[in-house]
């Protein structure tokens, strides 16, 4: 007696394996021109930070300024506002090239092991981040 086994799906051609990661990498790329275009240095130009109203800085938070100065060449000024930011956007970068690449070619996708040890590494990284940007010991982490 045989187990009955479910019919195996279609293989996906090459533009549907790319429509997630193009889609990503585009709407990225948007909203990264949205930043360019509207300022978020100028006060309430992108609504208000809830983190920086309660009185704490987010590891986020100087992110939208960080991307406005990258986008303007400043790197130091992108730096001051978000420093994690700034380190993590060439990871990021290198993570969706590789994405859109292995798509490309048809590559499976990988184990959830690495994704789930970056993502662990990444969010302890941004605690203490945190942490330590709200601190007097490092008062130049603040944004």
């Amino acid at each position: 007696m045989t187990a009955w086994a479910p019919p195996r799906p279609a293989p996906q051609t090459r533009s549907e394996r790319l429509r997630a990661p193009t889609v990503t990498i585009a709407g990225l790329a948007l909203l990264t021109l949205a930043l360019r275009l509207r300022d978020p240095h100028v006060g309430g130009s992108w609504g208000l930070c809830p983190s920086a109203a309660l009185g704490f800085w987010c590891p986020g938070c100087g992110g939208l300024r960080a991307v406005n100065d990258l986008t303007h060449g400043d790197v130091g000024a992108a730096a001051s506002s978000n420093l994690l930011l700034v380190l993590l956007i060439p990871v990021a970068v290198v993570l969706l090239a590789r994405w859109w690449v292995r798509r490309w070619r048809g590559v499976p996708a990988s184990g959830g092991g690495p994704v789930v040890a970056a993502s662990v590494a990444v969010a302890v990284a941004a605690f203490v981040f945190m942490v330590l940007r709200n601190t007097a010991l490092v008062p130049w982490l603040a944004p």
